[in-house]
């Protein structure tokens, strides 16, 4: 398995002293601008925020099988295992809340909604944890898949298996190393904990690409983002809200179906009803179809645009692709 060229990190080049021009010397005019590079799905140069959300979009259309069929199964498998993990505390959590207050004491209606709620609370959490499986699983996937459509190179499920299979167990350790440093700043203070996930935003395309350690996608990531925080921030945040906006959009039909299907009841145990949770798992998977791998390709062209710009590294991928540079 050969390393696509241009995603190794920089060496380190020892200091040169700058040779100072003779007295007289004319320095001639700087080159005109050259035409943009774009062999693949963003132009081989710093980019604008609107090109790494273009980008994003265009390689999922140029590789739909790829990337929608697999976020699909993934989000399929997530969705479908959450909820048949929850449907036993469900049945659990509904007779609770179905029961008359009037025939039972209130120590005894209280301690049997508390008994439920932590079963079904424990359901969910594991169910959190299986979708963050998934999501760990879904964003090297197609960091992979995002490297080759810089460069505008043909990739396979096979390919692209075969690159990221070596880096998956580091790169589920460095997501949840990355998720409880992130859990504890935000429980001590809510800006610390954002600026921590923003710090640390991308160690997933470091650590799939450049092929390094945990530790080592953690420095790069840190080092890149550093002097910019506030624009990968912003870039980041664009893209929650796209994904947000897409999810509530797909969501809001099968919400409705869900209500209708209860006849709009105010019921509790009719709202949790396993008709409507299965309506929002269909919402749900079809939601993350789309915007997980959104968010894991934005993620990779930032993580690029930020190489591009604090390395030179779009002169490397411009001989990667096969132009000599500019």
């Amino acid at each position: 398995m050969t390393e696509t060229p241009g995603w190794s990190s920089p060496d380190q080049q020892p200091n040169q002293p700058q040779q100072q021009p003779p007295p007289g010397y004319y320095a001639p005019p700087p080159p005109m601008p050259q035409p943009s590079i774009k062999p693949g799905v963003i132009p081989l140069r710093p980019l604008g925020v609107g090109e790494i959300i273009d980008g994003a979009i265009t390689t999922m259309r140029r590789y739909p099988k790829l990337i929608i069929g697999a976020a699909a199964v993934v989000a399929a498998i997530t969705q479908i295992i959450g909820l048949l993990v929850q449907l036993p505390f469900l049945r659990d959590l509904t007779a609770a809340v179905s029961v008359d207050p009037n025939t039972v004491s209130q120590e005894q209606f209280v301690q049997r909604l508390t008994d439920s709620m932590v079963g079904f609370l424990g359901g969910a959490a594991l169910s959190g944890i299986l979708a963050l499986l998934g999501t760990v699983f879904l964003s090297g996937y197609v960091t992979v898949i995002v490297g080759h459509a810089v460069l505008g190179e043909p990739v396979t499920f096979a390919q692209a298996w075969d690159e990221f299979k070596p880096r998956l167990l580091r790169l589920l350790g460095a997501s949840l190393l990355s998720t409880l440093v992130i859990a504890i700043g935000v429980i001590f203070c809510f800006v610390p904990g954002v600026w921590l996930g923003v710090m640390f935003s991308l160690v997933t395309p470091a650590l799939v690409l450049e092929r390094c350690g945990v530790g080592t996608a953690f420095g790069r990531s840190r080092a890149l983002v550093n002097g910019a925080w506030w624009r990968t921030f912003g870039i980041l945040l664009l893209a929650y809200i796209i994904g947000a906006v897409i999810s509530m959009i797909i969501a809001l039909p099968f919400s409705l179906l869900g209500s209708a299907a209860t006849g709009f009841s105010d019921d509790p145990a009719v709202a949790l009803s396993a008709g409507s949770l299965v309506l929002s798992a269909i919402g749900g998977i079809i939601a993350s179809t789309i915007t997980l791998p959104f968010s894991a390709a934005v993620t990779v062209l930032v993580y690029v645009d930020r190489r591009m710009r604090a390395e030179g590294m779009d002169i490397e991928l411009q001989r990667a692709a096969g132009h000599g540079g500019i």
